[in-house]
């Protein structure tokens, strides 16, 4: 156990960060998941502008990578072009 206030403080904010981080990394795969499934063009579209933005906004902040954000990205458009 630790000894020293700031590690105690530390080990507090690391859990709160790693539990935010968990929650928005999931959130992103379901909506990945959730465009991959839809049919319509129009309607996946519209889907597409917000979890882009979504993902490039994780990817700025290190919750997943960049390159991971804009490879999510580059395949959902992919996807949606070929609909």
């Amino acid at each position: 156990m630790a000894n020293h206030k700031s590690s105690i403080k530390r080990i507090r904010q690391a859990e709160k960060r790693r539990l935010e981080n968990r929650y928005w990394a999931k959130t992103a795969r379901n909506a990945v998941r959730r465009i991959r499934k839809m049919t319509d063009k129009a309607e996946a579209q519209a889907a597409y502008n917000k979890t882009s933005a979504l993902l490039q906004r994780l990817g700025r902040k290190n919750i997943i990578s960049k390159n991971k954000a804009s490879n999510l990205c580059s395949r959902l458009s992919l996807y949606i072009n070929k609909l």
